[in-house]
């Protein structure tokens, strides 16, 4: 059986500011919306939808990016010229630094929401690279 992720629903308090920032930081584009949702989709075609939340506390999630070497540096320019913190680990450990777990380098970074991004360019623990 072959299962792929779709989709999955990213909860923001501004859905636009949100996803525009994560598009921008991955070089991606934002998808016109879909219903109450601003979808973000990946090249592997998983979209990430967010969804305004009137909640006081949205509950941080982790999202994980397979990204090539070259894409890894592109992006980690973006992150710093915009001077956006990053992390070599997801509790916030290792400030302004980068991990090389596996092999590959991996950062971490928040988005507007308190979602932990994160961008990798081996896959962790001995999983197989779809990219390669």
């Amino acid at each position: 059986m072959a299962v792929h992720l779709n989709h999955t629903i990213v909860a923001a308090r501004d859905k636009r500011v949100s996803a525009e920032f994560l598009a921008r930081m991955l070089g991606l584009s934002v998808s016109p919306q879909f219903g109450p949702f601003l979808p973000v989709k990946t090249a592997n075609g998983v979209a990430l939808d967010f969804l305004d939340t009137r909640a006081e506390h949205i509950e941080s999630q982790h999202y994980a990016f397979l990204v090539t070497e070259a894409e890894f540096d592109e992006i980690f320019g973006r992150i710093r010229a915009e001077q956006v913190p990053y992390y070599a680990h997801p509790l916030k450990r290792g400030p302004g630094q980068i991990n090389r777990n596996d092999g590959g380098r991996g950062v971490y970074f928040e988005d507007p929401d308190g979602h932990m991004m994160e961008i990798i360019t081996v896959p962790y623990g001995g999983w197989p690279d779809p990219m390669h």
